[in-house]
């Protein structure tokens, strides 16, 4: 079991509050992400909840115990941090069986659990190795093998990714997720990275200066974001955010459409023109960036990776209607 809740918690780091009072419920086996921009609070809530740092106020509960007062030790959640906090002097297998050594687990149980979790993570041939001759991603993954050992109630992980290189980080990104879908273990994992988010998470937790904007899957947060902040931060490219007038829409005092729901098409039937700026192509696809719309942005547009535009050239376009969005002038959905 691993449920964790939240009740009233704040946060406060002598008179300057980083967390305003939140309500928060992780379910047991939810994979859950906390995401926004540096500074957001993610990470402190997550060492909330690991009893790395002490709430100012509120409640934490971990399967209905409070666990507010409750040393990290005795919370039974493991946590995976950002660098690896391995010991260079000792072999794999060690590093592995450290908790297991410290909780006073037998011989025969350690090296059960070492086996199972060195499988899980393709790491049985490396386990007589010592930490520097293992890669970043082999690094991590006995972190993660550390982790698993310990059988906790849920797994917190502060952005693991964010040392290694790209394509490390999207292949350890499937593995964690192939981990989550084997132990159905709930997880939190906090990034900046909201293709991460997107990606990972059924739980998606979106947070500002310590508010949380909104909580959802990520598709719920793709296709109706709660408020500008949502928008412009979830989907890549970002959202394409315009002035509710400027867009002759003036029922609302922004609209969005995102870059895939906007068509290329001939003049006659062009609501917008342009002319193409830089674009990115892809393969698959291409990422065009328009100027002189008339609109005081400049927008994104997702095309066929075939598509033969080139710099300079005028376009033609016009917005999905059913896929547009409208927020008022607080910033907030209104359709």
């Amino acid at each position: 079991m691993g449920r964790i809740q939240l009740e009233s918690v704040t946060k406060s780091f002598g008179d300057t509050q980083v967390i305003p009072p939140l309500d928060l419920t992780i379910e047991d086996g939810e994979f859950a992400v906390f995401v926004g921009p540096s500074g957001c609070g993610k990470s402190t809530l997550l060492r909330l909840i690991a009893g790395l740092e002490d709430t100012t106020s509120g409640t934490v509960t971990i399967d209905g115990e409070d666990v507010t007062q409750v040393s990290p030790s005795k919370r039974g959640l493991a946590m995976v941090f950002q660098t690896y906090a391995l010991y260079p002097h000792i072999t794999v297998r060690k590093n592995i069986a450290f908790p297991m050594r410290m909780a006073g687990l037998s011989g025969a149980e350690q090296e059960k659990r070492i086996m199972a979790a060195a499988e899980s993570l393709n790491l049985t041939d490396y386990l007589d190795r010592k930490p520097g001759q293992l890669s970043g991603g082999q690094r991590q993954r006995v972190a993660i093998g550390r982790a698993i050992v310990r059988d906790p109630k849920a797994f917190l992980f502060d952005e693991p990714l964010s040392n290694l290189d790209a394509a490390l980080r999207v292949g350890m990104r499937l593995e964690i997720t192939e981990m989550h879908a084997r132990m159905k273990t709930t997880m939190i994992y906090v990034t900046h990275d909201q293709v991460e988010a997107m990606t990972m998470a059924n739980k998606i937790v979106v947070l500002q200066a310590g508010v949380i904007e909104q909580v959802g899957s990520p598709l719920d947060l793709y296709r109706a974001p709660r408020n500008l902040f949502v928008a412009g931060f979830i989907g890549s490219p970002k959202m394409n955010l315009i002035g509710g007038d400027e867009a002759g829409r003036r029922e609302a005092k922004t609209i969005g459409i995102r870059p895939e729901h906007i068509d290329i098409v001939e003049s006659d039937d062009g609501v917008w023109q342009g002319k193409v700026g830089v674009a990115e192509h892809l393969g698959s696809d291409t990422f065009f960036h328009i100027h002189g719309t008339g609109l005081a942005e400049t927008l994104t547009v997702r095309a066929a990776g075939d598509v033969a535009l080139r710099h300079g050239d005028t376009i033609n376009f016009k917005p999905r209607e059913d896929e547009l969005h409208r927020f008022d002038e607080k910033g907030m959905r209104i359709a």
